[in-house]
């Protein structure tokens, strides 16, 4: 009877770790990101000001919020590598670092990334562009209009080919198509809220 009790007991146990790993690593990440109390939120169609870091050359312009703590932004970096190579030529790619605790030099991000792209650790922008969460995207019209700000895909490891939210974006602006429209799960925040890696 006893060592029934301890194997019960064992067993429930090892099911609690298993849960709470599955929580920690991977279903609180799937879940949306709260809203801050103090969010200001800014519409699709405004203009965004970001000053030196962004002369206007009649590109649009694609920032990548990114956190090298969050679990979410690690596994997106093929991804958003891969955007980076396919349309270089048309868009100007950006990088915001985000993270409090840890510094980061421009050479460990752009090799990360594999790419040569302008990196900034400036939370100013993630406030004039709405982004409360990593990893987030947001693309700008040529006149800085905000065009799209939301997720990558509806998959962690961007997987999904339907629902690479980020791609359409920039294929729909590509196109001129100046009136989109996604879907709210493309638009809603998921990942780490800012400014700490923490849901």
């Amino acid at each position: 009877m006893k060592k029934k009790l301890l194997l019960t007991l064992w067993f429930s146990l090892l099911l609690l770790s298993v849960g709470y790993l599955f929580w920690k690593n991977e279903f609180k990440y799937s879940l949306p990101t709260p809203v801050p109390q103090n969010y200001k939120a800014i519409a699709m169609g405004s203009k965004i000001e970001l000053g030196a870091c962004c002369p206007f050359d009649q590109k649009p312009i694609f920032i990548h919020f990114f956190n090298p703590d969050c679990p979410c932004s690690r596994f997106n970096v093929p991804h958003v590598s891969e955007l980076i190579k396919k349309y270089g030529d048309q868009i100007n790619f950006k990088i915001v670092v985000l993270n409090k605790n840890k510094s980061f030099s421009i050479a460990e991000i752009q090799e990360k990334f594999d790419a040569k792209i302008p990196v900034y650790f400036e939370k100013s922008i993630a406030d004039k562009c709405g982004v409360f969460s990593t990893p987030q995207a947001v693309l700008l019209d040529p006149s800085h209009n905000l065009y799209y700000r939301g997720n990558y895909n509806k998959t962690r490891y961007c997987t999904d080919a339907k629902s690479n939210y980020a791609q359409m974006a920039i294929d729909s602006l590509l196109r001129k198509n100046y009136h989109p429209s996604f879907n709210a799960f493309a638009l809603k925040a998921y990942g780490c809220s800012l400014p700490n890696c923490t849901k």
